[in-house]
């Protein structure tokens, strides 16, 4: 399927001659109800660039053109069964502009400061929305990147601001998605543990942040033994899609099985979507909308 072609100049165009018209679309976008009635949720995930990870499978570069990004999620989001996206305000402004974002969930990114690769990628501060933004702009809430590595001193930074947002975004009643991690630093890299132990702890320090759980949702990866590792919340839960490896159809079906669990009410993926092997945006998503709604809408 070809993805739309997307003008890059018009929408540097109205950068920089009309600025103010990014505010009017937020304000008069159309708006839906975040859960529908079988209350369950796909989204397509578009925050990784903000935080240097541009790499997908063995192309390092793979998200570096904007105007290709866009048009992946372009096509995404017009698929039936796709509820909304996640993303940084860069993104999500010119998805509004290309007017992919009328009667769409939209979840911003609240925190992209640990640059993959960097020095200081376990400081993950907050460098885009806050809570009084996404209100501000009729957004549906805040995702958080809160990963927990005990031999850095920083961890209790993340942890205090990521509970401050879920705070603030429950007081707004808007939607507070936290991405937990236990995390270490091996050989110079970041690694995020993905064995269930470490996921049920990442869990149970993640649902604790914030003065009310009422609005918090978890964004988790799919790892093993994975009904223990969901009896460890009650917080409705999306899973992750992550740097896609191996056969695609073998993924999908780890899918397919997770969403069978109660706490599990959909997924929230981005390069496994948006870059399939074959290039295909719109068929890997409708797979996806299938086992999320069990039929595409």
């Amino acid at each position: 399927m070809t993805a739309p072609r997307v003008n890059v100049a018009d929408l540097t165009e109205i950068r920089a001659r009309e600025p103010h018209r990014i505010g009017e679309e937020w304000e008069n976008r159309r708006l839906r109800q975040v859960v529908r009635r079988d209350g369950r949720m796909l989204l397509v995930a578009a925050d990784h660039p903000a935080r240097a990870a541009l790499g997908v499978r063995n192309q390092p570069r793979a998200m570096a053109s904007r105007t290709d990004l866009l048009e992946r999620l372009v096509t995404a989001l017009a698929r039936p069964g796709v509820d909304g996206v996640l993303g940084t305000p860069d993104i999500l402004d010119d998805l509004l502009l290309l007017g992919a974002l009328e009667g769409k969930v939209v979840v911003g990114s609240m925190n992209r400061g640990g640059l993959q690769g960097s020095s200081f990628e376990l400081d993950d501060r907050f460098t885009a929305y806050r809570a009084s933004d996404l209100a501000a702009l009729g957004l549906d809430g805040g995702k958080m990147l809160t990963r927990i590595a005990f031999d850095d001193p920083g961890t209790v930074r993340t942890l205090e601001s990521s509970a401050q947002a879920v705070t603030e975004l429950a007081e707004l009643g808007l939607m507070a998605m936290v991405e937990p991690f236990l995390s270490q630093r091996r050989d110079g890299r970041v690694v995020n543990l993905l064995d269930p132990d470490s996921v049920i702890t990442s869990i149970h320090v993640a649902s604790a942040l914030g003065a009310s759980s009422a609005h918090t949702w978890l964004k988790l990866p799919v790892v093993d033994d994975l009904p223990r590792v969901m009896d460890a919340t009650t917080l409705p839960t999306l899973l992750l899609g992550g740097d896609p490896v191996g056969d695609p159809h073998e993924t999908y079906a780890s899918w397919g099985k997770a969403l069978d669990l109660p706490a599990v009410r959909g997924l929230v993926v981005g390069r496994a979507l948006l870059y399939p092997p074959d290039s295909d945006v719109g068929a890997a998503v409708d797979i996806a909308a299938e086992l999320v709604h069990g039929v595409s809408r």
